[in-house]
């Protein structure tokens, strides 16, 4: 394995998540924004985007800044509460995030997100298309959990979670989580003075697991607990995760220029990864294609409708599929953008005129090539 040299790792990533926490943010004792560690923030997203690297920036802060507005008691809120806080402040976050980054050429886009999102197959590929869609166009998406309509049993509890399920989303190849602390010690180095930094985890063990411990603060809800489940979504993905100490200005750069770190990093890339995640998928039907089709998938494109002859079986959009030419070689495995029904009435057809066959505007390929594997 190669050295896990924080400034090495991050000159070879093209998608880079950021997770930011609300006692980053906010300050506990004012309950404002603290700006000047934002406009730090923001210099080191423009920093990696200098560099030809795409960011997504994960970001609490909503419930802390609506509840100075609506003048709210310091301590747990109940549901209707808090849900109050985030729609107040969720506008002031967005707004702030805009007003720091404008100046400095970035466009930034507000995602707000469910569990469903990630667990629907449907909506998952929506999520993805349009994160994808985002970041091709030069935004920075600005992702938050939807805590306006999110109940506990619907929700993913802490953002350290779900900034792991937006790194697996868009196949992010580093997912930086800001901590209070420089990474994962061996104890808690607050308790215990014979605590050691960890550099770098290969494995989530329950060793690991058992290191991991701490309580939230007031604003957030997780501790190094919920970092190390991160870390294991991040690894599974393919992708690295640091955790650092975010409380200081420009904290990525701090981090490239040797700030102390817990690296997670296993085997593979995001991209073989989500191949692999593919190719192990039990297919719901069958589409086969013509020789211009096949010669297509060998060099790396998208399957499109034209050169589709017969969908064969049941399946949703989202659902796995093989993809066999006419003598009914096993070509791929992937993911269909359309349920079979659509699939049947586009199959053969130019991807022009999918609009006016089904009626509304639908993308080009019946398998997208980042939902396939080979």
């Amino acid at each position: 394995m190669d050295t896990l040299n924080s400034a090495t790792l991050f000159a070879r990533a093209r998608r880079v998540v950021i997770k930011v926490g609300s006692a980053l943010l906010v300050d506990a004792a004012s309950g404002h924004l603290r700006a000047d560690w934002v406009a730090g923030l923001a210099a080191d997203i423009a920093m990696l985007r200098a560099k030809g690297c795409h960011v997504v920036l994960v970001s609490s802060g909503s419930i802390a800044l609506g509840r100075r507005v609506l003048g709210l008691p310091a301590g747990p809120l109940a549901l209707e509460h808090a849900q109050a806080a985030a729609a107040v402040g969720q506008i002031r976050l967005a707004r702030a995030y805009q007003e720091i980054l404008a100046p400095l050429g970035i466009e930034a886009a507000q995602v707000l997100v469910t569990l469903e999102d990630s667990q629907n197959r449907r909506r998952y590929l929506n999520s993805r298309a349009t994160m994808n869609t985002l970041l091709d166009l030069g935004c920075v998406p600005i992702v938050n959990e939807n805590d306006t309509v999110a109940t506990d049993e619907i929700r993913y509890g802490d953002n350290d979670r779900l900034a792991a399920q937006v790194a697996s989303l868009i196949g992010a190849d580093i997912l930086v989580l800001l901590s209070d602390i420089d990474g994962l010690f061996t104890a808690d180095p607050r308790r215990d003075a014979s605590a050691r930094l960890l550099a770098h985890v290969a494995a989530i063990t329950p060793e690991v697991e058992a290191m991991a411990g701490g309580a939230a603060s007031e604003h957030s809800r997780g501790g190094m607990a919920t970092k190390v489940m991160a870390a294991k979504v991040a690894l599974q993905s393919g992708g690295a995760m640091v955790i650092t100490r975010g409380d200081r200005l420009k904290p990525i750069a701090a981090l490239l220029d040797g700030a102390a770190c817990t690296w997670f990093k296993g085997q593979g890339d995001p991209a073989s990864a989500r191949k692999k995640w593919i190719s192990g998928m039990k297919p719901k039907g069958v589409l086969r294609v013509d020789a211009g089709a096949s010669a297509a998938l060998a060099s790396g494109k998208s399957l499109l409708p034209a050169g589709v002859r017969s969908i064969e079986g049941a399946f949703g959009r989202g659902d796995p599929v093989d993809i066999r030419d006419e003598a009914g070689t096993l070509l791929a495995r992937g993911l269909a953008g359309y349920a079979a029904e659509e699939a049947r009435q586009i199959a053969g057809k130019r991807s022009g005129d999918i609009a006016g066959i089904l009626g509304y505007p639908a993308r080009p390929a019946l398998v997208h090539r980042d939902d396939m594997a080979i």
